[in-house]
């Protein structure tokens, strides 16, 4: 017989993944109802909301290509979706530190995997500058993509000098 709590236990960190979704998504929301398209918000110095539209990957990478690169990041995101579940569900005993942070990039890749399905383009919006130099625009699960990375890559090195 199949012990149903420990397969559900497996994934619980999962829960984070869904938070960063909700997050993100009601983030994207509220941008979408109090700015224009390429509106600027000034929240405090160096930081202000700039809503803009990414129809590409990481740095609008491939973001003057036809349709087809939508449908191909959304199954490039789909698969690196299914890959992390599985991650997450048998490393559950081995490394639950390093699920987190899987969990975090699975949150992020699943926030914006939504936008390109549902609106065809992701939706940025945190924009911080200094002086005339901007970085690039980005949102909230796309700061959970880097968090978690950075933060897995920190682990691996760490665990690989112990």
């Amino acid at each position: 017989m199949i012990n149903l709590n420990l397969h559900c236990h497996r994934l619980r960190s999962v829960w984070l993944a869904l938070f960063v979704v909700i997050i993100d998504v009601s983030s994207k929301e509220w941008i979408i109802k109090h700015l224009m398209l390429h509106e600027s918000i000034s929240i405090m110095p160096l930081f202000n909301f700039y809503y803009t539209r990414n129809f590409g990957a990481a740095f609008s990478f491939l973001s003057s290509q036809d349709e087809w690169h939508r449908w191909l990041l959304s199954s490039i995101t789909s698969i690196l979706v299914m890959v992390l579940l599985v991650i997450i569900y048998f490393n559950y005993t081995d490394d639950k530190c390093n699920n987190l942070f899987y969990t975090l990039i699975l949150g992020g890749a699943l926030g914006n995997l939504y936008d390109r399905i549902y609106r065809g383009f992701v939706i940025d919006f945190i924009d911080f500058y200094v002086g005339e130099w901007h970085f690039a625009t980005f949102n909230i699960a796309d700061s959970a993509i880097c968090m978690g990375s950075i933060f897995l890559i920190l682990s691996k090195i760490i665990n690989n000098k112990k």
